[in-house]
């Protein structure tokens, strides 16, 4: 009966058209009358904590990062170095696009600005180039989402937070899948690519590879530090989003000279913007997952996915598909902030490493942003392109299911995630 109250005021508010954000209070209002401790004092006091959290604080410096990247010419210069290895090949703008975007992925960990970005520099160029805009908009926006999945990743910051899982660990966890979906990607490309008379552009002499890697190394010392630094114990994954921040902020004014003063105010309020939104849901989730304990929901979950605790391969294909049902119609920060607190416990039971399940939950979640009808990533490509929401939905068809044979291998054979992962925690 408790499932059912949430589901329904939670279904209902967002069926009505109220924002998920306020969906979320609304819900965790009816389970508070429901279980007889409606207290606006108590609902007041969990919101505020929701946000009031140092782990937290690395989404607003990613978030700045990514967007100082794409203004202070990181990402231009990443494009140009996938341009000179790659550009020459068969399709090589597709293979510039996936390049580009695991590489882009390391900076900034937003699925947003990263897709933004590279529909800017590439879609016209593949146009121009004779490649089907469509196709090139699919591909653009599936290689976009491999931002929240290659670390650093502000979704991984908001699940480790709200399944209290290590975020570092999350992190580490995520590199070797968003490899194999980048590799998924190009393997699609390639298939498709073969069909198109594209001529390739002249191969880059070696002077112009060196000259584009020269001039993306700042960029790509990045991610270095990042990952280098949180292994090593140097700093948390908090303190890691601020050296990204202040670190793109240096290469952007002082070594690229970029971005100016006067760029530099919108790019916080840009920052700013976004980060109000993600914050105002994770604090108004904080009502629901709080009451979600007090009404022992997971443990009723459990009792309802008994009869699949045996089999956690099967328990997980069964989570798997709810997750890709909701994914179609929520985007991923809810999805998150909603199911994690309820799934993690479950898996927890079934005896599954919930790091694990934490990258597969974040992949499954990404896949839902380029899925109608409400793909944000989709909307992304659509918007910055100038394109028809329909025409990059079927484009992203082919690319969409190579990530999802990914996600499905993942689930099949676990070491694919757990053995790098032991790898950098041995």
């Amino acid at each position: 009966m408790t499932i059912a109250i949430f589901l329904v005021a939670l279904i209902g508010a967002i069926a009505l058209g109220i924002p998920i954000a306020y969906a979320l209070l609304l819900s965790g209002v009816a389970l508070m009358i429901h279980l007889n401790t409606f207290d606006a004092q108590i609902l007041a006091q969990n919101v505020i904590e929701g946000a009031n959290s140092f782990p937290l604080l690395a989404v607003p410096f990613f978030m700045l990062a990514g967007e100082i990247m794409n203004v202070g010419g990181l990402s231009k210069r990443i494009v140009n170095l996938a341009l000179a290895l790659v550009g020459h090949v068969r399709g090589g703008l597709g293979y510039v696009t996936i390049i580009a975007a695991c590489l882009m992925a390391s900076l900034s960990g937003s699925a947003v600005a990263d897709t933004a970005a590279l529909t800017a520099l590439l879609l016209p160029m593949m146009a121009k180039a004779g490649h089907d805009p469509r196709r090139a908009g699919g591909l653009i926006a599936t290689s976009g989402i491999i931002a929240p999945i290659i670390p650093p990743s502000i979704p991984f910051v908001i699940f480790g937070v709200t399944a209290n899982l290590s975020i570092g660990k999350l992190f580490m966890a995520g590199i070797v899948p968003g490899i194999l979906m980048g590799v998924s990607i190009a393997i699609a490309w390639w298939l498709s690519a073969r069909r198109e008379g594209v001529v390739p552009a002249p191969k880059a002499s070696g002077a112009e590879r060196f000259k584009a890697l020269r001039d993306s190394t700042w960029a790509l010392v990045l991610p270095v530090i990042v990952l280098v630094g949180l292994k090593a114990g140097v700093f948390t994954p908090t303190e890691a989003a601020v050296v990204a921040a202040v670190y793109a902020l240096f290469v952007a004014t002082v070594v690229y000279r970029e971005m100016t003063l006067r760029q530099l105010y919108g790019v916080f309020v840009a920052a700013s913007k976004t980060t109000a939104i993600i914050m105002f849901l994770v604090a108004a989730a904080a009502v629901s997952a709080w009451l979600i304990t007090i009404a022992n929901l997971p443990a009723q979950l459990i009792e309802l996915l008994r009869p699949f605790m045996d089999s956690p391969t099967l328990l997980l294909v069964i989570l798997m598909v709810v997750l890709l049902l909701v994914g179609m119609a929520m985007d991923l920060t809810p999805t998150i902030l909603i199911l994690a607190p309820v799934m993690v416990p479950v898996v927890k039971a079934a005896g599954i490493d919930p790091i694990y399940f934490g990258v597969l939950f974040v992949i499954n979640g990404v896949i839902g942003l380029v899925t109608p009808p409400v793909g944000t990533v989709l909307n992304v490509v659509a918007g910055v392109g100038r394109m028809k929401m329909e025409h990059v939905a079927r484009g992203v068809l082919p690319f969409m299911a190579a990530q999802l044979i990914v996600l499905f291998l993942l689930v099949a054979f676990p070491q694919l995630v757990l053995a790098p992962l032991n790898f950098f925690y041995r």
